[in-house]
């Protein structure tokens, strides 16, 4: 045996990679049906369901509700798109005008906004659960870290959203986060140049948050979500009760 099947052996025998990775890649005819019940779009539920993952009194469906507060706020955002501009001298007056004088744009917004809140506070219910369920334990480690990731992402899609409004509050809430941004090690100067589009807060500062809130944000966060789902599913489903 060569040293690079020897290392290559040690890869895929290690925890992290049988963690992340359930069968090999040999052609088999077994493999390939592993391969096609393991992909995310061709097989998304599971062909069995264990009998305390339906149990409402042990989930509490924290994860179920987070992702439809996602689907909520992603079909009041589109309906929220219609009627905002992101430029600094209409984002304000947008945003009134939507709440004010558009159909059912406050109730729209308010639908959006709480959502949005719900689904941070349902995530902090669902990785408490988790954790206190011993969920994270093998093989399970990989899927909470991809949580995690998750989490961060949803703090991240309210702060964007907090900023679209661009009043004071905006202002200052960009002004904060861009400084603590800025005194990150290494890269912390570079990072803040980029969020703020330049040397300091304008206008082009609103277009990126924007950007990042309706397009690049959700596309990640999709994605983390759909691996998310796949994975509890080939981990055995919901964890049972310890």
């Amino acid at each position: 045996m060569s040293k690079w099947e020897q290392v290559k052996r040690q890869i895929t025998e290690s925890q992290v990679w049988s963690s992340i990775f359930r069968h090999g890649y040999d052609d088999t005819p077994r493999n390939r049906i592993l391969m096609v019940s393991g992909n995310v779009w061709l097989h998304l539920h599971p062909s069995k369901v264990r009998r305390h993952a339906t149990r409402l009194r042990f989930t509490w469906c924290m994860g179920g509700i987070t992702f439809l507060m996602f689907l909520v706020t992603v079909i009041t955002g589109i309906y929220l798109m219609f009627y905002y501009r992101p430029t600094a001298e209409y984002a304000y007056a947008d945003m009134k005008y939507l709440e004010f004088d558009m159909p059912f744009g406050m109730l729209m917004r308010n639908m959006h906004r709480w959502a949005a809140h719900l689904m941070v506070l349902t995530v902090f219910l669902h990785m408490a659960r988790v954790f206190y369920h011993g969920a994270y334990k093998p093989p399970r480690e990989f899927n909470w870290v991809v949580g995690v990731i998750l989490l961060v992402l949803t703090l991240l899609l309210s702060f964007t959203g907090y900023l679209l409004p661009w009043d004071q509050l905006a202002i200052w809430a960009v002004t904060v986060g861009t400084n603590m941004m800025q005194n990150s090690p290494v890269v912390g100067k570079e990072v803040q140049f980029v969020l703020l589009g330049g040397s300091q807060i304008g206008a082009s500062t609103l277009v990126r948050w924007y950007t990042l809130h309706v397009l690049a944000l959700p596309f990640v966060i999709v994605i983390q979500m759909a691996v998310h789902f796949w994975r509890v599913r080939k981990d055995g489903g919901i964890s049972g009760p310890l």
